[in-house]
């Protein structure tokens, strides 16, 4: 079986991780699943509602899992397929672990349609803090830094 079949393959598995989701109750339709070496190391599906969680979203849960199995935090060398884009959480973790290369099925304006509006995030974004839907305030103290300076000076800090 040639790489490209393999491909097809995984993104049938996350997909088919999604639609086993709609068919229960963990969650939302969406399916993620990691890949190293050919081989599928971890699997994740959206949660959200059966876990009380709205960080429990397919690809994060995927990401978790793959970490703990390899027990690093760095995917790199690894592929991810999820059967939708990535929402920004779950942009942002992906970008956090370092994988090879992402794949996806559908596409946010697919999951818009399903209403699912990762748009709104995506815009949110690129607008100030204090002008968001969900507005933000910086509170700056004097000990705001010392936090970073600490770091900065620690000796044995693990990089990521």
């Amino acid at each position: 079986m040639g790489a490209k079949d393999r491909t097809r393959d995984f993104m049938k598995q996350a997909i088919e991780l999604a639609r086993r989701n709609v068919n229960g109750s963990n969650g939302g339709p969406f399916g993620a699943v990691v890949v190293k070496d050919g081989k599928v190391i971890a699997e994740g599906n959206n949660q959200v509602t059966s876990l009380q969680d709205p960080t429990a979203h397919a690809e994060v849960q995927a990401i978790r899992k793959a970490c703990q199995a390899l027990g690093t935090f760095d995917l790199s060398g690894c592929e991810i397929y999820s059967s939708c884009e990535p929402c920004p959480m779950c942009l942002g973790a992906i970008y956090w672990a370092r994988p090879a290369r992402v794949y996806f099925g559908a596409t946010r304006q697919d999951a818009a349609r399903a209403g699912f509006d990762d748009d709104l995030i995506y815009s949110e974004i690129n607008v100030a803090p204090e002008r968001r839907k969900i507005p933000m305030k910086q509170i700056r103290l004097d000990e705001t830094d010392s936090v970073f300076s600490a770091w900065n000076s620690k000796e044995d800090k693990i990089r990521y």
